[in-house]
C-alpha cells in the first residue's frame, strides 16, 4: 500500500534528509550527477541543495573529485544523539576502567563508509599524550581499529569491498593486506605503529552484538615510546581482549550460537 504523506511535509526538507541518507550509505561515490539522479532533480537543483547543506557544515565536497560526504557538523549532531544510546552508555565505563588501569587514552571506534570514526573517549593523565581524536575520521585500512573491525566482520575479508574501492583509498597491495587481516582475525586483536599518525601506537579489539555483527572496536591510542612490545604482550592485549569479550556478552553476543 502506498504511504500517504502528511499535508505538512516540506519537500525541500525531505530532499535534504534523503541526500544525507545517500551520503551515509556505504560504497557510494556521490557526485552532483548521482545525487540529482537519486533525488529526481536537475543537476542545478541538486547542486543548490548540496551547497546549502555545505554552508551548514552538514556535508563536505572534495574539490578534486567532486565527491560529497558527511561533514563534521553532521557527526557532531550524531555524537549528541549517540551519547544517549545504549552503545556509548554501555562502553563508556569500560573505557574509564581501561584508561585508569593502563593510564592511556581509550576510545570506542565505529565504521562510517570507508572510514573509522572515533566516537567516545576517556583520556589518560599522562603528561605526554596524543591530542584528542574524538570525532576524527581516518581511512579504514590505515589503522588498527579499521583493520580489526574488517577482519572480525566476516570470514570473507573482501565481502562488500572490491579492488576498485581499495584502489580508491590508496590500497594497491591487496594480497598483503588480506594476509594481515587474516592474521589479525586469528589473533583477535590489531596493533599498529604510525597508522593514526607519526609517533603513535594504536591497539584495537572488536566488540560484537547479539547478531554476531561487529558493533565497534575498543581502541587504545598512545605515544609509541611508551608502547614497548613486552608491555603490549603482557599487560595491554590480554586486558583489552577480556574487556572486549565482556562487552560483547553484554550486547548479547554468544559465539557458540552465532
Amino acid at each position: 500500500m502506498r504511504e500517504i504523506k502528511s499535508t505538512y511535509t516540506v519537500h525541500a526538507v525531505e530532499q535534504a534528509f534523503v541526500l544525507l541518507n545517500i551520503l551515509s550509505a556505504q560504497d557510494t561515490m556521490p557526485t552532483v550527477a548521482l545525487l540529482a539522479e537519486k533525488l529526481g532533480l536537475s543537476n542545478n537543483k541538486a547542486f543548490r541543495l548540496a551547497s546549502t547543506l555545505m554552508d551548514l557544515g552538514l556535508i563536505e565536497r572534495d574539490d578534486v573529485t567532486g565527491v560529497y560526504r558527511l561533514g563534521l557538523s553532521a557527526f557532531g549532531m550524531a555524537q549528541r544523539i549517540i551519547n544517549n544510546t545504549s552503545l556509548v552508555r554501555l562502553v563508556h565505563p569500560t573505557l574509564e576502567k581501561l584508561a585508569n588501569k593502563h593510564n592511556e587514552a581509550m576510545y570506542i571506534t565505529v565504521v562510517n563508509n570507508d572510514e573509522i570514526l572515533f566516537l567516545d573517549m576517556v583520556d589518560s593523565f599522562q603528561t605526554v599524550r596524543p591530542v584528542s581524536f574524538l570525532g576524527l575520521r581516518l581511512p579504514f585500512f590505515t589503522n588498527a581499529a579499521g583493520k580489526i573491525i574488517k577482519a572480525m566482520s566476516s570470514s570473507n575479508i573482501w565481502d562488500k569491498f572490491n579492488k576498485r574501492s581499495a584502489n580508491r583509498i590508496g590500497l594497491f597491495d591487496i594480497d598483503k593486506l588480506v594476509s594481515e587481516l587474516n592474521e589479525i582475525r586469528a589473533k583477535g586483536f590489531a596493533v599498529d605503529f604510525g597508522g593514526c599518525g607519526e609517533g603513535l601506537c594504536a591497539i584495537a579489539v572488536a566488540i560484537k552484538d547479539y547478531t554476531g555483527i561487529v558493533a565497534g572496536a575498543l581502541t587504545m591510542l598512545a605515544p609509541s615510546f611508551r608502547m614497548l612490545q613486552e608491555r603490549i604482550d603482557k599487560e595491554i592485549v590480554s586486558s583489552m581482549v577480556e574487556a572486549g569479550a565482556e562487552l560483547s556478552i553484554k550486547l548479547g553476543y554468544d559465539k557458540i550460537m552465532v
